[in-house]
């Protein structure tokens, strides 16, 4: 949800109004430099009697994957001692009491609620709940470790294709003429997220230690020199170079995605202009001068935005699984390589005004987006073992949040810049583009460096036996027999049950982003 939470800006900037239904001038109104919006920033934090800009809004953003990384990296440790069990369940108070204390910020016009609420606490938890279950299915799966980090990230990737969707349709239930239903919106959602949250969480296992698929044996260490069988201490994990090329490569690849993959709207019409309203000879300066043209042209924006989410969410599960097959290391080799070929080529289709090569070209590159993401933690597992891979990946996810500041401040400074030199709306991305395939090449040179751990670093049988006998959480006592996929028997019930509570909103999701995106191609 926090992808989509975006929705909530239009909203809240308008929240409060005048007796004749204006909106309240912002506290920022008359703002035009960086310092003066700071600044607005500071004042709307506290005050009671202006509306928030999206600029004040969207610092909540950058909380959200600030905190993410960092929470994952503080209690990664945690999590792989106490369970993912409880790591769950943390998660989820996190979360869902955050939304609570946002709404009462929302209820009283208070801004810093809404930070401390959504943005801090709810950015813990995101942390915590985004490494749990790929901690868990790592352990299940050694056999197809991409395809299992995909299931979980892919679920991470799609929640605002669910939660946007069903945000948008709770504000219009509970909207009046002079309440935008937001603070209520939030409450419900708080209630739906902490009973799906739980059942997940309190339905989280893990098998005993050593456990593999019935029939799978392990690779021969000689011929796949780059996945191990044994295990790096936690401790230990971050002195490997191995770590930090793995860091800076996901920072290469987030960085070079995130920034466009936020301005995905903008961009298209800034850079296509009518040929997104059928009048390929207008601009986006003579659209923006007409007011239903405008209404036009963000619609087809936000069709985009749904295309380039299905592509994200996509790539998570395919790439990941792929991987299996490809090896992680030339998986993102291909990120790398063919992620530079589609900058100049998108480069190239925007100085043509190619439309239909454009939106291909953007597909491709959010697919691989969410690919990296999805293959790290398989990554992570081959070069470094499982016993600890969930506290590993949490610290790996620090190079998310700085990619989170580093790509959108490329984008936005260079598209400001450009802007302010009165270049023509339909060229300012060309040289973004390049910029970003700059950092894929230096992806590349990472991950061609990247080698086996050397030995000094793996734990003892001793040590890893030690390490197994205190982190020993109530859900890895559980009695599997006979494992079938994963799953103990007897349980094929709970297990459709299961797919059922997945599938159903995810049908949901994939129905409303449909409709949106099917506006491009109508």
């Amino acid at each position: 949800m926090a992808y989509g939470f975006s929705v909530f800006w239009k909203p809240l900037g308008t929240a409060l109004t005048n007796a004749d239904g204006s909106p309240v001038a912002t506290c920022a109104a008359g703002a035009t430099t960086f310092s003066e919006k700071i600044a607005g920033t500071g004042t709307a934090l506290f005050a009671t009697d202006c509306n928030w800009t999206q600029f004040d809004l969207g610092w909540m953003y950058t909380l959200f994957f600030v905190l993410l990384g960092c929470s994952a990296a503080l209690w990664g440790g945690w999590l792989e001692r106490a369970g993912p069990r409880k790591a769950g369940l943390v998660s989820m108070l996190c979360w869902c009491g955050g939304l609570l204390i946002s709404a009462l910020g929302v209820y009283h016009h208070q801004l810093w609620m809404m930070w401390l609420g959504s943005g801090v606490i709810g950015g813990i938890g995101l942390g915590l709940g985004y490494i749990s279950p790929v901690s868990t299915l790592i352990k299940w799966f050694p056999d197809r470790r991409g395809m299992a980090t995909g299931m979980a990230i892919m679920g991470f990737g799609g929640g605002a294709m669910i939660g946007s969707p069903l945000a948008t349709k709770l504000m219009n239930l509970f909207a009046t003429p002079t309440e935008p239903g937001v603070w209520q919106t939030f409450v419900v959602l708080a209630i739906v997220y902490a009973i799906f949250m739980t059942c997940g969480s309190l339905g989280y296992r893990i098998p005993a230690a050593n456990w593999k698929p019935e029939g799978w044996t392990p690779p021969d260490q000689q011929h796949h020199r780059m996945v191990v069988n044994r295990h790096v201490h936690l401790d230990k994990a971050h002195k490997t170079p191995q770590f930090w090329l793995l860091w800076l490569m996901l920072c290469m690849n987030v960085s070079a995605a995130i920034g466009i993959i936020g301005a995905a709207a903008p961009m298209l019409q800034e850079t296509f202009g009518g040929q997104l309203v059928g009048q390929p000879a207008l601009g986006f300066a003579d659209i923006k001068a007409d007011e239903s043209l405008t209404v036009a042209a963000a619609a087809m924006g936000a069709g985009f935005v749904g295309l380039v989410s299905v592509f994200n969410i996509l790539g998570r599960l395919g790439w990941a699984t792929s991987s299996d097959k490809l090896g992680r290391r030339n998986t993102y080799f291909i990120f790398f390589v063919l992620g530079a070929l589609m900058y100049v080529t998108a480069t190239y289709a925007a100085n043509q005004q190619h439309l239909g090569l454009f939106l291909v070209v953007l597909c491709v590159i959010a697919s691989m987006y969410g690919g990296g993401f999805s293959t790290i933690p398989a990554y992570l597992a081959d070069l470094f073992g499982t016993q600890f891979v969930g506290a590993i990946h949490g610290r790996i996810l620090t190079a998310w949040s700085t990619a989170g500041i580093v790509g959108p401040v490329i984008v936005n400074y260079m598209h400001d810049m450009r802007l302010e030199a009165k270049v023509p709306f339909a060229d300012i991305y060309g040289p973004i583009f390049l910029t970003l395939a700059g950092l894929l090449g230096i992806g590349f040179i990472a991950n061609l460096l990247v080698k086996p751990v050397d030995s000094k670093y793996f734990m003892t049988d001793a040590e890893l036996a030690a390490e197994q006998a205190a982190s020993k959480p109530k859900e890895a006592s559980v009695k599997v027999a006979k494992p079938l996929n994963g799953a103990p028997q007897g349980t094929d019930w709970l297990v459709r049950f299961a797919w059922l509570a997945v599938l159903i909103p995810i049908a949901y999701g994939i129905c409303m982003t449909g409709q949106k995106a099917w506006a491009l191609f109508a």
